[in-house]
């Protein structure tokens, strides 16, 4: 049970951290074409904390079931 809590603990700041990434893709995209140059940036950031967010939300299945 404890893992599952971790886990769940885990997911919760994982999902806010990919969350943050999305809006500020979200506003560097609305901003266009003002600071174009960090669009690759952004877009890795983003992109990590959702690969993060799925491995997490992987795990807690399989440790669920």
């Amino acid at each position: 049970m404890d893992d599952i809590d971790a886990l769940k603990a885990e997911l919760k700041k994982l999902n806010a951290r990919a969350t943050q990434a999305k809006m500020d893709l979200h506003d560097l995209s609305e901003e266009l074409p003002t600071n174009w140059e960090r669009i690759p940036e952004v877009a890795k950031v983003a992109h990590d904390a959702h690969v993060a967010l799925m491995a997490a939300r992987k795990r807690l299945a399989e440790v669920s079931s």
